[in-house]
């Protein structure tokens, strides 16, 4: 099988379902891990990290900021930069490991340290369960998070008990990478 077509059919598989999910896209962070490809051009392929400023740098491209973006966006940022060396590049970008995205869970629960969120839509008690849920002497309605804000720090109060009983919903916040939840 010619070699454009394997390369074509492999795109459209691993980028249509990311068309379709759009609106709910990863968005890059710093400590992410990104596979960057260049198609046909064997020394542009290459694995790297995203920098604490949240930028990243690629032969014959240089320095590029990609924090917030997407991988589509990404390629294009890179391609574009090629174009002066490679006219047609096309550039896949894949997040092989999303080690940005990361909340903290503190305290009595099974496993505490970082959890690697999975998702952007992650919940408290999402991050709970991937802890290996809360210890025995854990104080249920008087969990916090904290999460940094351009103004400084806040927190929200969790009560977990109302929200596993199913009485109150609203306080299985969904989280945000950097969040720290500390279980008392």
């Amino acid at each position: 099988m010619n070699r454009l077509l394997v390369f074509l059919l492999l795109i459209v598989g691993i980028v249509a379902p990311s068309i379709l999910l759009n609106a709910g896209a990863y968005r890059l962070l710093p400590g992410d891990l990104i596979n960057i490809s260049v198609w046909g051009e064997e020394d542009l392929n290459a694995d790297v990290r995203v920098l604490p400023d949240g930028s990243i740098s690629f032969p014959l491209a240089g320095r590029i900021n990609v924090k917030g973006k997407t991988t589509t966006q990404v390629e294009r940022s890179v391609a574009a930069r090629l174009k002066k060396y490679i006219p047609e590049a096309q550039v896949s970008v894949i997040v092989s490991s999303p080690d940005g995205n990361r909340v903290y869970v503190l305290g009595q629960v099974a496993k505490p340290g970082a959890v690697v969120m999975p998702n952007a839509n992650m919940t408290v008690t999402q991050a709970l369960s991937m802890a290996g849920g809360l210890g025995r002497f854990a104080r249920e309605n008087k969990i916090k998070i904290l999460r940094k804000t351009g103004e400084g720090q806040i927190q929200a109060h969790v009560r977990y008990k109302d929200i596993i009983s199913g009485a109150d919903l609203t306080t299985n916040y969904q989280l945000m990478p950097g969040d720290t939840i500390v279980v008392p």
